[in-house]
């Protein structure tokens, strides 16, 4: 028995030195990933036996593996490579192979979508569903699960920057450095800030029921403020630039439009044409900020003349910048204003001077 173990021991270890990945890389296993298992002794078998081994098992919700002839095997939280071991210890302890004698690999056929939670600096804190399967590459993983030839995939949207991403992406206020993955009763902290410089990067890979923490610092940061693999690339924004107001305001000067993240109020202003054009009846048009918090509902205004704001687009007070479902609405001028008084006064006495004319001529 002594030896038999000793065998076991070393067969192993030379089973984890062959297949473990560099740190940092390897995936843990989630409930629905699938792992296909093989092993030669099959081969001697008929194609029908039910003592076969090999062949495709995926984790149950209970994070275990259901092989015939052993216990559930738990494989969540456990890279390819820890499950491959606990799988050999079970079959030579069942002594269903001598430790010599067994060959067995174990590898990933498909990574499943998985939920984790986000909360914190983020624009659309919640759970998240990473790594979704879209409806072409369930027909090629349908395709690879059915080779015996092409293994394994590369789940890039499996990673602690995607569930971030997914959750809306980084506020400018958000604490980078020590982002908290909080797994089971285990907490690591993370920094994440080479994604946004260019350097290494230990981006984390994910299972079911992670809990992502982002800290919030006590002040704004401008280097977030700009597309990147942490931060929106796009906001949505409001836009109203009406002489007079309409229903529904999208034909005539309304809309929603689409712009890059780190858009400033001044060049809001512009894409909603509230700028140019006469400089006396416009460059004293004023323009209205209206941003409201999507957590506590509070609502913050700020106005600006246009002119003024075109001439301080470097100041973050003055010029602040935009943030999705923002909203930018301009009001005309002084003169602008007077000139339509004037109209609409013009338009009421028009009726009642052409009236008087009709019976002064009678």
């Amino acid at each position: 028995m002594h030896v038999q173990q000793s065998a076991l021991s070393i067969f192993m270890a030379f089973a984890i030195a062959t297949v473990t990945a560099f740190p940092g890389e390897a995936l843990p296993l989630s409930p629905g990933d699938r792992v296909r298992v093989l092993t030669p002794m099959d081969d001697e078998l008929p194609p029908d036996s039910r003592f076969r081994l090999s062949g495709l098992y995926e984790v149950n919700l209970d994070g275990m593996l259901q092989i015939p002839f052993l216990e559930p095997q738990l494989a969540v939280g456990l890279e390819v490579a820890e499950v491959q071991k606990k799988l050999a210890e079970a079959l030579v302890s069942k002594e269903f192979f001598r430790p010599e004698s067994l060959e067995l690999s174990v590898s990933v056929a498909s990574w499943a979508p998985v939920q984790v939670t986000v909360t914190g600096e983020t624009f659309r804190p919640g759970r998240v569903l990473i790594n979704a399967t879209t409806e072409s590459g369930q027909v090629q993983a349908r395709s690879s699960l059915s080779s015996e030839v092409v293994t394994g995939s590369y789940p890039p949207d499996r990673y602690l920057s995607t569930a971030i991403r997914s959750a809306g992406g980084l506020k400018p206020a958000a604490d980078l450095q020590h982002i908290r993955l909080v797994r089971g009763k285990q907490e690591k902290t993370v920094d994440l800030s080479g994604i946004l410089t260019g350097k290494p990067v230990p981006d984390v890979p994910l299972i079911a029921g992670d809990q992502v923490v982002v800290p919030t610092l006590s002040y704004s940061q401008n280097e977030l403020v700009r597309p990147s693999q942490l931060t929106p690339t796009e906001i949505t924004v409001f836009l109203s630039n009406l002489t007079a107001p309409n229903t529904p305001n999208i034909s005539k000067g309304g809309q929603v439009v689409t712009l890059a993240y780190g858009t400033r109020f001044s060049q809001a202003v512009m894409a909603a044409g509230c700028a140019g054009g006469t400089q006396r009846t416009n460059a004293r048009r004023r323009a209205v900020l209206v941003q409201t918090d999507r957590l506590t509902g509070k609502t913050t205004v700020v106005e600006r003349p246009v002119e003024r704001l075109l001439k301080q687009s470097n100041n973050d007070t003055e010029n602040p910048f935009l943030m999705p479902q923002d909203g930018v609405v301009c009001y005309d001028s002084t003169v602008t204003n007077l000139a339509s008084i004037f109209r609409l006064l013009t338009d009421i006495a028009s009726p009642f001077f052409l009236i008087h004319r009709l019976f002064r001529d009678e």
